[in-house]
């Protein structure tokens, strides 16, 4: 796995406040290369997919990449911090008084988005389904859900269904970090999806996919999700993977790839996606390497699909608000997390799409995105000074944390699932909708205006670090966190047409 690693040390929350050399982000890269022709015959664009939504703009793309074998990387955006495993959930007091850092349980989550509200309602994503699709999958995804729902109260899911439709799931190996990367990001995208919509139905989706078999892993996920659309009844699907725009050639190797996102579009399915967890840059194709200069990731940059960025939530006595999620210069949480503290890119993606024109939907808001669609659209709790707790037991049992948008993105499905309920069927592509909540000032969105999502690094070898000047979040729109965060008991009716 392309990424940054290091071994546990010590055990609990004392092992996860020492020196560490080694916390690891699982960012994975799936595609050495792909071959635009592979995967050409698969999809075609439907009409929506043109000018009313924005398409590619070839005459203002400059690709970065021009070897004659197309270059894609896509991996995983779960960040996870490896330490000994706790017997119990770490409170938001342990996390403090180890570190001086945050963390939360699924119920601050809750309350911090005001859903306790909801569920009183019965608005719990009832009869809703929410799909998840990762590579590999985890092995021990149904036990350990079943094991964070004893630990905080909640119901099971009414069905949860794990599907392979794409080919065998290999043998899980613990060495092999991809398996254990993706494992991870599962653990995280089923646990957040359903702590937030308890009553919503789960379909995890897996697919076969391995960095060493090339061309098979991207069009994997595709052919998987069209085969989930067609069998199952779907309300939302989660992505918490991304591909930098700058990795493939050109907008035509990347087109027949959205074939799952005109398909989702074709079934009224809304489709969501992570936009990265490095601020203003992203990785190259290697998985380790960031660009010196802005990018954006797709999906999360397809006008059908909705971006979801990262916020930080700040607990205030009984309360919660949200800055925009920068922790690349926190030097105690790089110190923690990853040995040093020199600045390292943890923060909210955002910015300008290289491929896709500004959408309509979003013609509101050019003063910001320029001609280009802009990324997020909306925003949830990603930090890593703020992060979640989660059970697994794919290599050893207990209690750690995540964040990143990996986490957004799961919420934010919760969140649409819930307004599916209430609205008594699937929403398809909310983002009109969004922007038109927003320019109505709509009391569910809730702005963020503070923060942003310039990085810095050090390229390996060099003593000087290299800076990526992001974007500032502030009143209305921005590159970081979109149109802002939200209030889901308001944002979920207002959502469903019912507000």
């Amino acid at each position: 796995m392309h990424g940054r690693s290091l071994s546990p040390q010590g055990a609990g929350l004392a092992g996860y406040g020492a020196p560490m050399h080694q916390a690891w982000t699982v960012r994975t890269a799936l595609l050495p290369a792909l071959a635009a022709a592979t995967v050409a015959a698969t999809a075609t664009l439907s009409a929506t997919g043109g000018a009313a939504l924005g398409t590619a703009s070839p005459s203002s793309y400059s690709p970065a990449v021009t070897a004659s074998a197309p270059q894609v990387a896509v991996y995983p955006d779960a960040i996870t911090l490896r330490y000994a495993p706790t017997a119990a959930p770490p409170t938001t007091a342990d996390c403090e008084a180890a570190n001086d850092l945050a963390c939360y349980t699924p119920d601050q989550v809750q309350d911090a988005y005001n859903l306790p509200a909801l569920y009183a309602r019965g608005a719990t994503g009832k009869g809703e389904t929410i799909m998840i699709v990762d590579a590999f999958g985890s092995p021990t995804i149904k036990a350990d859900l079943a094991a964070f729902d004893e630990q905080f109260g909640y119901p099971a899911p009414p069905k949860f269904t794990v599907i392979a439709p794409v080919g065998a799931i290999p043998k899980f190996n613990p060495k092999n970090s991809q398996m254990v990367g993706w494992a991870g990001e599962t653990t995280l995208d089923v646990e957040y999806a359903h702590a937030l919509a308890p009553g919503a139905n789960i379909l995890l989706v897996e697919t076969p996919a391995s960095e060493t078999e090339g061309v098979a892993g991207f069009p994997q996920i595709v052919a998987a999700e069209e085969y989930a659309l067609s069998h199952y009844k779907v309300g939302v699907i989660s992505q918490s993977f991304a591909a930098t725009e700058e990795t493939f050639a050109s907008y035509a190797q990347l087109a027949p790839l959205r074939a799952a996102y005109t398909d989702a579009e074709s079934h009224g399915v809304t489709v969501l996606a992570g936009t990265g967890d490095a601020g203003a840059t992203n990785f190259e194709y290697d998985g380790v390497t960031y660009y010196a200069h802005r990018v954006s990731a797709w999906p999360a940059t397809d006008p059908l699909v909705t971006a979801v960025g990262g916020t930080q939530l700040e607990q205030n006595g009984g309360g919660y608000t949200s800055v925009a999620w920068n922790d690349t210069y926190n030097q105690t949480f790089t110190k923690v997390w990853t040995g040093s503290t020199h600045p390292s890119p943890f923060a909210s993606g955002g910015g300008a799409s290289e491929f896709f024109a500004r959408p309509s939907y979003q013609s509101g808001v050019k003063a910001v995105t320029g001609a280009d669609r802009g990324v997020p659209d909306i925003s949830m709790s990603a930090a890593c000074n703020g992060a979640v707790d989660v059970y697994s037991s794919y290599t050893t049992k207990g209690w750690s944390l995540a964040c990143g948008t990996s986490e957004a993105t799961p919420e934010f499905a919760a969140v649409v699932a819930i307004a599916d309920q209430v609205a008594g069927r699937a929403l398809g592509v909310i983002n009109a909708t969004i922007y038109k909540l927003y320019a109505q000032h709509a009391a569910g969105i809730v702005d963020v205006t503070s923060g942003n999502n310039t990085v810095a690094f050090y390229p390996k070898g060099s003593k000087s670090a290299v800076t990526v000047t992001g974007y500032p979040a502030g009143q209305g729109y921005d590159l970081v966190t979109g149109v802002g965060t939200l209030n889901a008991l308001q944002f979920a009716y207002e959502l469903a047409g019912k507000g």
